[in-house]
């Protein structure tokens, strides 16, 4: 069959993650070696797969010359600022200028996301609301944006990111009050699913999720006037926002932090996170019998550069890439497996293919991708 490779890459890495049982990290440290070597992942990836992606620490050397200037805000945001300090600073760096675009949906987006939440939640602690009203939503969202962009960031996470003010608001929740919260969730099993999580087997057990969802439907049912299904669910959603601010309010903003990016790591690997621009000179090459496989090749080659540009994408992104792109070809009658061809493997499906990436790394960055790589090996497709 067609690109029965790619298949049975796919089918072969989930059994390979299914058997490690989502065991711990330093279990797995010791089982699986680190050169490659004895890698589920990476025997079974296609011919010429990379090493594993773990950079070096080697300090970064964009980091000492960042300048701080003083941003403008707005004066009327309850935001503190300083006491999200680390925060603050590890997202400005994530966010980084000229990296923000590429690592986007992997560690920036998220960090941002995580770091909006802890912001709402901690400001709960003084104006007792966990959402702001959109004449406050508007100001505050810019007064992070001139936060972390005097700090060296990206100065268009807005859009890199599709965050929006309404992001800040209620939605459809119908309660945001601390105290209204408290009497509609069963506050104490809330935070004891959640208050410690380990972010691999979560992923697997989603003993706090399933906690977050439960108190979602409850303030959801507060308003009686959801009838429909497509309201509830719109509704639950953004009751899951207020759960998540809730959380961050109970929790320092370091240990907040932690806990939001483990959450997020059980959704990062489900989709691929790439667009695929027009296949047609790559069909014209390849498809049916191929009589130049050089040029075949060469399109192919030409077309993953152009992937490369967008964004970093985690293992098994790549491998949910690989697949649809196979899919996407072979519904355009290219019968011949052009990944074995053409060497093609999970790590041309990335930014980090291409050698700027391959030796220019942040310091601060490199350990955060390094546990993302660890923890999606471990991390068993529950």
């Amino acid at each position: 069959m067609l690109y029965q490779a790619c298949i049975v890459l796919t089918n072969s890495l989930c059994t390979d993650i299914n058997e490690l049982h989502c065991s711990r990290l330093d279990n797995l440290k010791e089982s699986i070696p680190m050169d490659g070597g004895g890698i589920p992942f990476f025997q079974i990836s296609p011919k010429g797969s990379p090493q594993p992606f773990l950079p070096s620490l080697a300090p970064s050397p964009l980091t000492p010359f960042t300048n701080f200037t003083v941003p403008k805000l707005s004066g009327i945001c309850p935001f503190n600022f300083t006491g999200a300090e680390t925060v603050m600073s590890i997202t400005s760096t994530d966010c980084l200028s000229s990296f923000a675009p590429y690592l986007a949906n992997v560690v920036c987006c998220p960090q941002l996301q995580a770091t909006l939440v802890i912001l709402i939640g901690q400001s709960s602690k003084y104006t007792t609301m966990l959402a702001l009203n959109e004449t406050l939503a508007k100001p505050c969202l810019s007064d992070v944006e001139q936060v972390l962009v005097s700090r060296g960031a990206n100065d268009n996470l807005r859009d890199i990111c599709k965050v929006r003010p309404s992001n800040l608001t209620r939605g459809s929740c119908p309660v945001i009050d601390v105290n209204e919260f408290a009497t509609t969730v069963d506050t104490t099993k809330l935070l004891a699913s959640c208050e410690t999580i380990d972010p691999v087997s979560e992923c697997c057990t989603q003993t706090c999720q399933n906690a977050i969802s439960e108190a979602a439907q409850r303030l959801a049912s507060k308003d009686e006037d959801l009838v429909n299904v497509p309201q509830l669910s719109t509704a639950v959603e953004d009751c899951k926002n207020i759960v998540l601010r809730w959380l961050a309010s109970k929790l320092d903003a370091s240990h907040a932090k932690d806990f939001l990016r483990g959450l997020s790591n059980c959704n990062i690997n489900k989709v691929c996170p790439l667009s695929f621009p027009d296949t047609r000179h790559v069909v014209r090459e390849c498809a049916n019998v191929i009589s130049n496989k050089t040029a075949c090749c060469h399109a192919m080659e030409k077309y993953v550069s152009h992937l490369q540009n967008q964004s970093f994408t985690t293992n098994f992104q790549a491998l949910n890439c690989a697949a649809a792109l196979g899919m996407k070809l072979q519904r355009h009658n290219v019968t011949t497996n052009v990944y074995n061809l053409c060497h093609v493997s999970l790590k041309q499906f990335s930014v980090e293919g291409r050698p700027f990436w391959h030796h220019l790394i942040l310091d601060s960055l490199s350990a955060e991708i390094d546990y993302f790589f660890w923890a999606h090996i471990r991390k068993k497709r529950c």
